[in-house]
């Protein structure tokens, strides 16, 4: 009788092969360049979010500097050309400091979260608040390394286009009053530009989580993990943390206050009323989708809401509907916790 062994220890699994690795770090690396030099960007959390929870942090952390890196050599190429100023050459290198620190580093920074599925109000807050502190940093860095503000040269930029803007309507023969309007709502948008920078954050980083919790890759994550919560990504499961009313309190103070406190206080104002209209616009999705309405009740819907927002009433109703949205929960009588990927968003 030949006596056979029984292995009774499973055989270890390999890991992915040396140049398999290779191609992911590389691959990503190049996309990631591609999204820092381009208007891409605003899916550059989307690409981090993916590439870490297919390959890990640490080809994700290599991909990241690896494709920061080949951005710096096309930003340095660009700047050297001899039509392009000093000025314009700082202020590529700004923006490109900038989208690291402010984008993607706070994508890393959240990767945790969104691997624990935590709440799309929670997430967009914590990137947002990482994001605020690196813009901050990246107007620092450049004042110290080569003397040049960011934040000021945007600030002149803003201010020389509400003046052509200005003398183009004034020889289109607009009224005064109408001239006069006009003015006051771009000073108030130059004082709230460090408000209107954050705003294009939070929209890479909404974009980006919606697109990212539709992909395959999270939902193999979700299944792997045995992780049950359904859908936290759709656009419309958007609801902010409570602890932003008091933010919304404290901007609201700001005609109180006076110099620098005042003029926080109205960007942190301008901020919390943009997030307020994205949690209305998600409220407003997340009808359509109880309602059921089809392709045709979609568009019509929001062909209602483009009208009404031209006319300035949409934006008010929807920043109002999310800042009540706090103390009612408008979603919790019609709440469906399937996610049903036939809904856009």
């Amino acid at each position: 009788m030949t006596e056979t062994s029984l292995h009774t220890e499973p055989a270890a699994i390999s890991g992915p092969s040396f140049g398999r690795v290779v191609r992911h770090i590389a691959g990503y690396a190049i996309l990631i360049a591609v999204m820092l030099v381009s208007p891409l960007f605003v899916f550059l959390p989307a690409a981090i979010f993916h590439c870490t929870v297919r390959n890990g942090r640490r080809i994700a952390w290599t991909a990241l500097f690896i494709g920061a890196a080949l951005a710096g050599a096309v930003v340095v190429a660009g700047a050297n050309a001899p039509q392009v100023t000093t000025a314009e050459a700082h202020m590529s290198l700004a923006y490109l400091v900038a989208l690291i620190l402010a984008i993607a580093m706070p994508s890393m920074v959240v990767v945790p979260m969104v691997e624990r599925a935590e709440p799309f109000g929670r997430v967009l807050m914590t990137a947002t608040l990482f994001a605020a502190i690196g813009l901050g940093a990246t107007e620092m860095m450049m004042r110290a390394g080569t003397g040049f503000s960011p934040f000021a040269d945007q600030v002149e930029s803003a201010r020389v286009t509400a003046e052509k803007l200005i003398t183009r309507y004034q020889h289109a023969g607009i009224s005064p009053d109408a001239i006069g309007f006009l003015r006051h709502w771009m000073d108030i948008g130059v004082y709230c530009l460090p408000a209107f920078l954050l705003v294009d954050v939070v929209l890479a980083f909404v974009l980006s989580l919606a697109l990212f919790g539709r992909m395959r890759a999270w939902r193999d994550l979700l299944e792997r993990r045995q992780i049950t919560v359904s859908s936290p990504y759709l656009f419309r499961n958007l609801s902010l943390p409570d602890w932003l009313l008091f933010a919304f309190i404290a901007g609201g103070l700001s005609p109180l206050a006076s110099g620098l406190a005042q003029r926080i206080g109205a960007n942190v104002l301008a901020l919390v009323a943009f997030l307020y209209l994205l949690q209305g616009l998600a409220i407003f999705r997340w009808l359509l989708a109880a309602a059921g309405a089809g392709f045709v009740g979609v568009m019509f819907a929001y062909t209602i809401l483009g009208v009404l927002t031209l006319a300035g009433i949409a934006p008010l109703l929807l920043s109002i509907t999310g800042l009540f949205d706090s103390f009612f929960d408008f979603r919790k009588f019609t709440r469906k916790d399937h996610s049903d990927e036939s809904h856009s968003d």
